[in-house]
C-alpha cells in the first residue's frame, strides 16, 4: 500500500530551508487537534461556586459538603 505524500510542491523550487520551515508549520498545525484540556480537580472547579439545589433526606448533610 503506497501512502500519498504529506506535502507536494506544485509551483516553484523551494530550497531545503524553505521546505523544512513549511513542513514544521504543517506538522505543528496537525498536532493542535491532539491537545487536550488539563484535568482539573473538582475542588478547584468554578462550577462549585454556582448554587445548586440541596439534597434532602437521610445523609443530605454529608452530601452538601462534597463537590458536585
Amino acid at each position: 500500500m503506497t501512502e500519498s505524500p504529506l506535502l507536494r510542491v506544485v509551483r516553484g523550487t523551494p530550497d531545503d530551508v524553505e521546505l523544512a520551515a513549511l513542513t514544521a508549520v504543517v506538522a505543528a498545525a496537525g498536532n493542535a487537534d491532539e491537545e487536550t484540556a488539563p484535568d482539573t480537580s473538582a475542588w478547584s472547579s468554578r462550577t462549585s461556586a454556582v448554587r445548586r439545589q440541596l439534597d434532602h433526606g437521610p445523609g443530605a448533610w454529608r452530601a452538601s459538603g462534597l463537590p458536585h
